[in-house]
């Protein structure tokens, strides 16, 4: 996968870990989106690097499609540990 289906792929990841996680976010809509283009990039290396689950060519994998999500999850979790009370 090229940099552009990343980029799409984190947006959607993105997209899908704020339905899994509703709720307010310090950094609106551009912010979770950052945070889902970096989970996904995140997730991915994390599957390549330490899980010995290389990343697919394909863009319809669905372990490349868990790991992007997961690190989506995961960093949206951590953004909002640190950030969330800032806006009340």
């Amino acid at each position: 996968m090229g940099i552009i289906s990343w980029i799409i792929l984190g947006l959607l990841a993105g997209a899908i870990a704020k339905f899994l996680l509703p709720g307010r976010d310090p950094g609106g809509f551009i912010g979770t989106t950052v945070i889902g283009i970096t989970g996904a990039f995140l997730g991915g290396w994390i599957s390549a690097r330490w899980l010995d689950h290389p990343i697919s060519k394909d863009f319809y994998d669905g372990a490349t499609w868990a790991a992007a999500i997961g690190g989506s999850l995961v960093l949206l979790i951590a953004y909002r540990i640190l950030f969330g009370h800032s806006r009340n």
